[in-house]
């Protein structure tokens, strides 16, 4: 995915305006350029942190998102920020250089688990993923707040912990369905179909639909017979940025009776990182239980 966005004078206009770095309540800052990134940080601060999530609206289509005055003056203030990477939120780059703070910690998710430019963008999907977040989230909140040192450590292990019953989901998972074919309109849920061990068709296209790229004929004539043929068990698709090309392929699946399971780049409000993932888990569990002839 690419998200393009633009520092002009609004940038300008609002760190002018920014007050001196410092959180409510002397609670300490933390901006999270995802949802699921702060409510990971929300588990593991508890009430010593105040934390601001950019990307938050799951009715939003993440490819069309704007920085806004308001966006700047969080980062500004922030003791603590945490992104992606691996160019899926390449602003946060730009923000974080036009406002400067000594001291700050940036906590780079593609980074720790050694994901580029170029790479599959959708980190959070890897189970990899949030533990390392987790751990350098709470080790930047220990160096930064040292009195809270045992309780971020407790809420480390507790977060920890809780991450098991996903781990078991994919693994029962795989033990039942490693091999299974399966398709996507884009790579968002890769790299748990990856941990999955299922058999992903059509990447070209789904390649093309992330870098809003039209796809070539012969792709889209692919995908579409895979789903007539029933040669794939799932087709797994973004909710959030669904184009008419897309929405025909979810009709094509229905029709041709593969199960479709929706998935999201932003958690949905209420839902913790892990229900979020579980729920989804538990979509696809169901959907390859289904009939594959």
């Amino acid at each position: 995915m690419r998200i393009v966005t633009g520092l002009g004078l609004a940038v300008v206009l609002a760190l002018a305006a920014s007050p001196a770095a410092r959180a409510a309540d002397g609670k300490i800052a933390v901006v999270a350029a995802e949802n699921f990134y702060g409510d990971v940080a929300r588990q593991i601060g508890g009430d010593r942190v105040m934390v601001a999530s950019i990307m938050n609206n799951p009715d939003q289509d993440p490819h069309l998102f704007e920085t806004t005055p308001s966006i700047v003056r969080q980062i500004a203030d922030a003791r603590i920020v945490i992104f992606n990477g691996a160019d899926y939120d390449p602003w946060m780059d730009k923000l974080l250089k036009a406002a400067p703070r000594p001291g700050r910690s940036v906590i780079v998710a593609a980074e720790l688990v050694h994901r580029k430019a170029g790479d599959n963008p959708h980190l959070w999907y890897e189970p990899a993923t949030m533990p390392a977040v987790a751990q350098a989230f709470a080790a930047a909140l220990s160096a930064a707040d040292p009195a809270g040192k045992d309780g971020y450590a407790a809420r480390l292990a507790t977060f920890l912990a809780s991450l098991k019953p996903i781990d078991d989901k994919i693994a029962a998972i795989r033990t039942r369905y490693a091999g299974a074919p399966v398709t996507a309109s884009e790579p968002v849920f890769g790299y748990m179909a990856g941990a999955l061990k299922l058999t992903m068709r059509n990447e070209r296209f789904q390649l093309a639909i992330m870098n809003d790229t039209e796809p070539s004929a012969r792709d889209v004539a692919a995908f579409e017979q895979d789903l007539k043929a029933r040669k794939v068990r799932v087709m797994f698709y973004n909710k959030q940025a669904s184009n008419k090309i897309v929405l025909h392929l979810v009709e094509l699946a229905r029709a041709a009776k593969v199960p479709v399971v929706g998935v999201t780049e932003t958690a949905p409000p209420g839902l913790s990182f892990q229900d979020w993932m579980l729920g989804q888990l538990n979509d696809t569990d169901k959907a390859l239980a289904g009939p594959s002839s």
